[in-house]
C-alpha cells in the first residue's frame, strides 16, 4: 500500500505538471514577444532619430541632390568694384546660371545618356561613359554655364540621373572696360581659378574658403548613416573695391583708342595716379579683350598688364630724373649753363642728339626743352656714377612697387651696377640702357608732383570681408626721394617743356600743365642692337602745376602715322588732362580766349575719331544682322 501510495504520488505529481506546462509556456511567449516588440520598436524609433534628427542634414542633402552639399562646400567669390564719385561700381560681379550634372546611380541606360548628352552640350561621349560607370558615383558635374537651349533641351528629355542645378559664374558688367587690370576667372578641371590682374592678385582672398564634410564610412566608401559627420560651411571669399575711377577709367580708354586709330600704333597704355595718395584712378590699355569671353582670344600675350609687366627703355622722359638728381645733390641748378656740341665721344663710341644738331651754349631747363641727349650726359657727371645710381634706385626703379597687380616686373637697371662703365650710364641718362615699367614712371613723375615724396602705387580703396565688416587701405609713404625745392625747381622746367618745348600739344588751355616727352628705340630681342623704324612715345606729367591732382603717363608703341612723342603721346595727355581737370572741377588759373579753345578742339580730337569708328562698327553689325535675317526668311 505504501508503495502504492508513493506511486500514485509520483504518478500523480507527473499529471499535475503536465496540466500547468501550456499555461506557463504561454507565458513565456508572449512576454518574448512583448520584449521582441519593446526590442523592434525602439530599434525603429532609435533608427528614425538617427536618420530624421542627427543625420537629418546628410539626407536632406541627400534628397536634395549632391550638388546641393557641393554649393554648399564651395564658396561664393568675391566682387570688385571701382569708384564712380561717392558710391561703388560694379567691374567683376557674380551671376547666377545652370550647371549640368549627373548621379551615375540613378543613370538606367549609360550608352542613351551618354550620346543625348554629348550631342546637347558637346562634350565627348566616351568621356562621358567613364564619367557614368561608377554606379556608387552620387556626383559628376558636365558642364558649367549652361545657355538658355541647353538648359530646355536637357529639362524636355528629363533623362534619369541627369540635373540641373544653381551656380554662379563670372561677369565683367563693362566687357572690356579695364579688363587688362582686372584679368578673369576661369575653370581649371573643376576649380575655378583668377588669372592676371585684380582676379590673379588677389585669387586666394577672392575665392573664399572651401567648406569640409567628415564622414565615417564602410569598406565601400559608402556613408555610415549613424556614423558622424561634421559639416563645415564654405566661407565667402572677400570683396574688394578699387581705387579705380568708373568714369576716369572709361574716358581714358576712349581717348586712349582713339589715338590708336589715329597713330595706328600697335599697343598703347595710360595710367592715371592721384600724386598725394599714389591712388591709380585710371589704368588702360589697348588692345584690350572681353574678359566675359576670354576663351575666344587667339593671343594669349593680350591678357597681361602692360603697365606693370611691360618694362621698356622709356627714353628721353627719363631726362627728368637725371636733372632732378643733380639739381637736388647741389651739383646743377636749371640756369647752369654747358657747351652743346652735339656730340659726346666715351668708350669709342659716339652719342648725339636725337636731331643730330649742336647747340652751343644752353641752360639745363633748355635741356628738358630740347630734349638734349648732351646735356643729360653733363647733368650725370656732375652727380658722378654712385650718385645717379643712388638717385635712380631712391625714385623706386630696379625693384618692384609692390602694386597689387598680377605679374608685376622690377625692370632692370642691372647696367648700372658696373660704377666704372661711363658709357653705361651716360645712356642711362637719358632713358637708353635701363628698363622701367610704366607704373614706375608715373610714380616718379607722381613724386615730383608730390613735393619729392613717393608714394606705394594703390589699386586698394578697401576691402569687404564676408561677415560685411570693411576695412579702408590707407595710402603708403615709401620715402623722401628730392627735397621739397627740388620737386618746385624740376617741376618749373617741366612746365617750361610744355610753354616751350616738345611738349606743346600737352598743353591744357586755362591751366598750367607740366610733362616731358620720350620718344625711345625698341631694343631687339634677336639682338644687341635696335629695331630699325620702331619707337615709343611717352609723355608723363602732371596738373595743376602749383597744387598737383592728377599725374598722368601715355606710352604708345610704334605709332605709324608720326615718328615722334610730341604728335602721339603728347596731344593725347593733353586731351585726358583736359577732361580730368574739368571733372575734378578745378578752375582755371590762366587766362584763355575761345579761340585758344577751338584750336585745341581741332587738334585734339581723339575721342571723337573713336566715337566715329564706334558708329561705322555699329551700322556693319546692324547691316549684318539684317543679312542674316533675311538669308534665314528665304
Amino acid at each position: 500500500m505504501l508503495s502504492g501510495r508513493k506511486r500514485k504520488i509520483r504518478i500523480g505529481s507527473r499529471c499535475d505538471s503536465a496540466e500547468n506546462f501550456p499555461e506557463s509556456s504561454g507565458h513565456f511567449r508572449i512576454w518574448m514577444l512583448a520584449l521582441g516588440i519593446i526590442i523592434a520598436t525602439g530599434a525603429i524609433i532609435f533608427r528614425l532619430y538617427s536618420l530624421q534628427v542627427v543625420a537629418y542634414e546628410d539626407y536632406r542633402l541627400l534628397a536634395e541632390g549632391q550638388h546641393t552639399l557641393f554649393s554648399k562646400l564651395i564658396p561664393k567669390r568675391g566682387e570688385i568694384f571701382f569708384q564712380d564719385k561717392d558710391k561703388p561700381y560694379p567691374a567683376a560681379v557674380n551671376q547666377e546660371t545652370k550647371l549640368a550634372y549627373a548621379v551615375p546611380k540613378e543613370i538606367e541606360n549609360r550608352e542613351e545618356t551618354a550620346k543625348f548628352i554629348s550631342a546637347t552640350l558637346g562634350l565627348d561621349e566616351k568621356i562621358l561613359l567613364e564619367k557614368f560607370s561608377n554606379p556608387e558615383d552620387q556626383y559628376e558635374p558636365l558642364k558649367h554655364r549652361l545657355t538658355d537651349e541647353e538648359i530646355q533641351k536637357i529639362e524636355d528629355q528629363k533623362l534619369a540621373g541627369i540635373h540641373l542645378a544653381d551656380e554662379t559664374y563670372r561677369y565683367y558688367p563693362s566687357g572690356e572696360l579695364a579688363a587688362n587690370l582686372l584679368g578673369f576667372v576661369g575653370w581649371n578641371g573643376d576649380e575655378l581659378l583668377g588669372r592676371y590682374g585684380i582676379e590673379g592678385y588677389f585669387d586666394k582672398d577672392l575665392k573664399g574658403e572651401i567648406g569640409n564634410l567628415e564622414s565615417n564610412r564602410d569598406t565601400l566608401g559608402r556613408w555610415i548613416s549613424v556614423g558622424k559627420r561634421l559639416l563645415t560651411p564654405a566661407k565667402d571669399g572677400t570683396g574688394v573695391v578699387l581705387t579705380i575711377d568708373h568714369i576716369i577709367q572709361y574716358e581714358a580708354e576712349r581717348i586712349l583708342k582713339g589715338a590708336m586709330e589715329k597713330f595706328q600704333a600697335e599697343n598703347g597704355l595710360i595710367i592715371v595716379m592721384e600724386p598725394e595718395t599714389g591712388k591709380i584712378l585710371a589704368m588702360a590699355q589697348a588692345p584690350g579683350f572681353d574678359p566675359n569671353q576670354y576663351g575666344e582670344v587667339a593671343d594669349a600675350s593680350v591678357f597681361r598688364n602692360l603697365s606693370v609687366s611691360s618694362p621698356y627703355e622709356c627714353g628721353s622722359v627719363f631726362k627728368t630724373i637725371t636733372l632732378a638728381s643733380a639739381i637736388d645733390a647741389g651739383k646743377i641748378n636749371p640756369d647752369t649753363t654747358y657747351n652743346d656740341t652735339g656730340l659726346v665721344q666715351e668708350a669709342g663710341y659716339g652719342i648725339k642728339n636725337s636731331d643730330e644738331k649742336a647747340y652751343g651754349k644752353q641752360t639745363m631747363t633748355q635741356v628738358l626743352e630740347k630734349s638734349l641727349n648732351t646735356g643729360a650726359i653733363f647733368a650725370e657727371k656732375q652727380l658722378g656714377n654712385r650718385g645717379f645710381y643712388d638717385y635712380v634706385t631712391r625714385f623706386g626703379f630696379g625693384e618692384t612697387t609692390g602694386v597689387e597687380i598680377a605679374g608685376e616686373s622690377a625692370g632692370s637697371i642691372a647696367n648700372l651696377k658696373n660704377l666704372k662703365s661711363a658709357i653705361q650710364f651716360f645712356t642711362a641718362s637719358f632713358g637708353q640702357g635701363i628698363t622701367i615699367t610704366p607704373i614706375q614712371l608715373v610714380s616718379a613723375f607722381a613724386s615730383i608732383a608730390n613735393g619729392g615724396v613717393l608714394m606705394k602705387p594703390q589699386i586698394t580703396e578697401k576691402v569687404i570681408y564676408s561677415d560685411g565688416q570693411e576695412q579702408t587701405v590707407n595710402p603708403q609713404e615709401i620715402r623722401r626721394v628730392i627735397s621739397p625745392e627740388t620737386a618746385v625747381k624740376i617741376s618749373e622746367m617741366l612746365r617750361s617743356v610744355v610753354v616751350n618745348g616738345h611738349g606743346k600739344r600737352a598743353d591744357v588751355p586755362g591751366y598750367q600743365v607740366a610733362g616731358k616727352t620720350g620718344t625711345a628705340q625698341v631694343a631687339s630681342t634677336t639682338s644687341q642692337g635696335y629695331e630699325t623704324g620702331k619707337s615709343i612715345g611717352s609723355f608723363a606729367g602732371f596738373a595743376p602745376l602749383d597744387n598737383p591732382k592728377f599725374a598722368v603717363l601715355v606710352k604708345m608703341e610704334n605709332p605709324k602715322t608720326v615718328q615722334w612723342a610730341e604728335s602721339s603721346a603728347a596731344p593725347t595727355f593733353g586731351e585726358l588732362m583736359k577732361f580730368l581737370l574739368e571733372y575734378a572741377d578745378i578752375e582755371p588759373t590762366e587766362k584763355y580766349t575761345q579761340k585758344d579753345l577751338e584750336i585745341f578742339n581741332q587738334t585734339h580730337d581723339l575721342k571723337e575719331i573713336y566715337l566715329k569708328k564706334q558708329q561705322i562698327e555699329r551700322e556693319k553689325q546692324k547691316k549684318l544682322e539684317e543679312q542674316q535675317k533675311i538669308n534665314e526668311q528665304k
